[in-house]
């Protein structure tokens, strides 16, 4: 593992793009997109003073780990859906200029997301460009394994080999063994088979299908749009990473049932609810077939007769979703220590560094539904966990309030961390006289109020 002085410390350094209180709105920082001078001095500015001398990328195999959520739906997703391409580029070149070995671009997007319209022939272009100025190798790739649109009911397999990825057991040490049920855990995937799901994850067994490009890196770049999300509260570095696992059957979101029943896909215990539950069940284990329209449109009738209100969500999009976030740590966890083997070292086997496309982030129904908000702010961080938590305070929101940053507070000191804006240090809790009044998620708006 490539070894520097920037891994000593926690920190998180975060510089705002905006001159003035009236530079901060959406017209403005959207323009700053289109500035690809100011993008590379600002991604230049973030870095520790020593970085260069240092330089923990020289002669490395380096991953960069966008966002990569989704394509474009709406003209607005350009800006604050997805990590801007333009950061990326910025963030390419000066990763060349570090004389790496390699360099991997990868993500694995929803399941319905269209690669092709995603990836912009201009960015494939520049993408190759800067590869033979530079004579490093950069691949883009798609880490997913599988595909399915719902709305077309089409699941495919196979888009990539089971070798190319390690199935890695957390078993005991994930963050999910404290809510698994001997009996039956209940783990769901909203459009994805529960009875694969239970062969990855149940007492004593939590597996993840990791991709190699994670484990073949020295250095990870973590790229993330930072957004709120209906199941976390909020998506940046921690929940980027979960784009490193190739197949969702892996990834559960939340449990079976109201929490008036023992599980955590909504709030109390609705006998209507749990009939759409069962409804959507028989839908997702029949992908492909005919007869999934009848669970599917069933789920939708009973779901709209238990007359349900912003915090009651199907797909478990609510503050009260205590599955989703534990997912995220195992999958940092696997992220810092994971080995190829599918076992877990005590020691960091790479560098994990993070910069934050906070430009324009995204607010309401995130992470696939966001609108534009003017965050007006990137970001650089060695520690995910520290980095997220501060994004949180300049939402607006009291970060200890969000499972996910509760729970990953406890993994630093907090103390004894380094935050800096607009190169001066500051307490986390400063950060609020630098916020901006972001909407929350449907299922957490009387939860999170700014």
């Amino acid at each position: 593992m490539p070894t520097s002085k920037i891994t000593t410390q926690n920190f998180v350094n975060i510089l705002p793009v905006f001159n003035t209180g009236e530079d901060r709105n959406i017209q403005s920082l959207s323009e700053l997109y289109l500035d690809s001078a100011f993008l590379d001095n600002k991604i230049r500015e973030l870095l520790p003073q020593n970085f260069s001398d240092v330089n923990p990328l020289k002669g490395n195999r380096i991953l960069l780990k966008p966002n990569w959520v989704r394509h474009s739906i709406i003209d607005t997703d350009e800006i604050c859906l997805r990590t801007n391409d333009a950061l990326i580029l910025s963030v390419l070149k000066l990763v060349l200029e570090l004389k790496p070995s390699s360099v991997i671009i990868g993500d694995a997007p929803v399941q319905g997301c269209e690669w092709d319209k995603m990836m912009t022939g201009s960015f494939r272009n520049e993408v190759g460009r800067l590869s033979k100025l530079y004579n490093i190798p950069i691949v883009i790739r798609d880490f997913r394994r599988t595909t399915f649109d719902p709305l077309l009911n089409n699941p495919q397999r196979e888009l990539h080999p089971i070798s190319e990825y390690t199935i890695i057991d957390l078993a005991s040490d994930s963050w999910l063994e404290p809510i698994s049920n001997e009996d039956d855990p209940g783990f769901r995937v909203t459009c994805y088979d529960p009875r694969r799901l239970a062969l990855s994850h149940g007492k004593g067994v939590h597996k993840y299908c990791v991709t190699h490009e994670l484990f073949n890196a020295d250095v990870i770049i973590s790229l993330p749009k930072i957004k709120t999300h209906q199941k976390t509260g909020i998506t940046a570095a921690l929940k980027n990473l979960v784009g490193i696992n190739g197949d969702k059957d892996y990834l559960p979101h939340h449990r079976f049932g109201g929490s008036g029943s023992g599980g955590d896909c909504y709030p109390g215990n609705n006998i209507m609810r749990k009939g759409a539950e069962i409804a959507l069940d028989y839908a997702n284990m029949n992908q492909g077939k005919k007869r999934y329209w009848l669970g599917y449109y069933a789920s939708e009738y009973l779901w709209r007769l238990s007359r349900p209100k912003k915090v009651h969500q199907l797909a478990a999009g609510w503050y009260g979703n205590d599955t989703s976030w534990r997912m995220v740590m195992d999958l940092n966890l696997i992220a810092s220590k994971g080995r190829i083997d599918g076992t877990l070292s005590k020691e960091p086997q790479r560098l994990l560094l993070s910069i934050g496309d906070g430009i324009i982030g995204g607010q309401g129904d995130g992470p696939l539904d966001p609108v534009p908000l003017p965050l007006g702010v990137v970001s650089f961080t060695n520690s995910s966990a520290l980095h997220d938590m501060c994004m949180a305070m300049l939402m607006g929101y009291d970060y200890s309030k969000i499972p996910l940053l509760a729970g990953a507070a406890t993994t630093i000191n907090l103390k004894e961390a380094l935050i800096t804006y607009d190169h001066s240090a500051i307490t986390i809790d400063e950060l609020i006289n630098f916020s901006v009044p972001t909407m929350p998620p449907p299922g957490w708006i009387d939860y999170l109020k700014n």
